[in-house]
């Protein structure tokens, strides 16, 4: 594994991995922002990508800066990982938060991107996100362990988190429990809640796989169908189950449809 680090103008410091060989494949992560979030994942790429993925500002071990973060920010942070990495005709994929980033990176500069995968994403704000996040930032601010504890109930599947229980503790552990840490997160929501491209995305004339999973409970499988309606050019693919983070609960069929995205 190759590690290395993107420097910012306004002192952002981003912790970049590469492992693998092959076509490019960039990962852009949810909320939680790490690079982490792939290590179920990465396994079953390596063999047959150069597998690019980073820690977002202010998250893991990449600094905060000192610029206002919002959903465009993040896509010009992932726009330095392409250049820095010098990632050429890449598959980028994001899941969640990720996948709404990848849309404004789609729309500022696709020059790099060869296609993009837009996993259990939406298009724009919506009154179910906005309740549920707003009840989330008031467990991050009051409560953050429960915070956690509450994101590995709705964002796995029962079956699946019973039998994984070390993700459970592992989440408990990475609770963001310091000032510092809930502002980081409460940034990111209302950055998230605040993205609107949806009158732009029908633009994009990049190859779109959107993924979801019919039981979602954090971005519903209504949400997916809705960014496929407004992206002409994209294909859709709904899982039966997985709940949110169905990249790792369905491994195996998360990893087929990425190979035959690849191949097609």
């Amino acid at each position: 594994m190759s590690s290395s680090f993107v420097v910012l103008p306004d002192g952002a410091r981003l912790a970049v991995r590469t492992t693998g060989s092959g076509r490019d494949l960039v990962l852009v992560s949810g909320l939680g922002g790490t690079a982490a979030f792939w290590d179920p994942v990465v396994p079953h790429l390596e063999p047959h990508f150069r597998v690019i993925r980073f820690d977002q500002r202010g998250i893991g071990r990449s600094d905060r800066g000192t610029d206002q973060v919002s959903i465009n920010r993040l896509a010009h942070d992932t726009l330095a990982v392409l250049e820095h990495v010098d990632a050429r005709n890449a598959m980028l994929l994001g899941h969640s938060t990720g996948g709404v980033i990848l849309q404004e990176l789609a729309l500022i500069d696709p020059s790099r991107v060869g296609t993009l995968v837009l996993s259990g994403t939406w298009a724009r704000p919506n009154r179910f996100m906005a309740e549920l996040f707003r009840s989330r930032t008031v467990l991050l601010k009051t409560v953050p362990r429960e915070y956690a504890a509450t994101l590995a109930f709705i964002g796995y599947t029962p079956e699946w988190l019973d039998a994984n229980w070390a993700h459970y503790e592992a989440m408990l552990a990475a609770a963001p429990m310091t000032s510092e840490q809930q502002k980081v997160v409460a940034e990111r929501i209302e950055a998230l809640l605040a993205f609107d491209r949806s009158s732009d995305i029908g633009s994009i004339s990049l190859p779109t796989l959107i993924q979801g999973a019919e039981d979602d409970l954090i971005v519903p499988a209504f949400l997916q169908r809705e960014l496929a309606s407004l992206m002409p050019k994209s294909e859709l693919r709904i899982l039966s189950s997985g709940g949110h983070f169905f990249p790792v609960t369905r491994l195996p069929e998360f990893v087929k449809m990425l190979l035959e995205w690849k191949n097609a």
